[in-house]
């Protein structure tokens, strides 16, 4: 078991504490507001393709192909 689930004595809590517990932990992270999914060099590299993929948009590959092509590499 986790030292800090002995040190804070979680571990003596009954099943239905434990889980209480848990679910205010959980709370108190969804609470809080999430930090950008992406950095500032992520966003402009997205925004950069999208950009290249409007300027070209026939310029693809259908997802019958895609699909086939990763499924080919996964075979023996």
């Amino acid at each position: 078991m986790a030292p800090m689930v002995q040190s804070l004595g979680i571990d003596r809590l009954s099943r239905g504490q434990r889980i209480a517990l848990v679910q205010e932990i959980w709370d108190t992270i969804a609470a809080e507001p999430t930090p950008p999914l992406l950095n500032e060099s992520q966003r402009q590299e997205l925004r950069r393709r999208a950009a290249e993929d409007d300027a070209s948009p026939d310029d693809v590959v259908p997802w019958e192909q895609v699909k086939a092509h990763a499924l080919a590499r996964l075979k023996p």
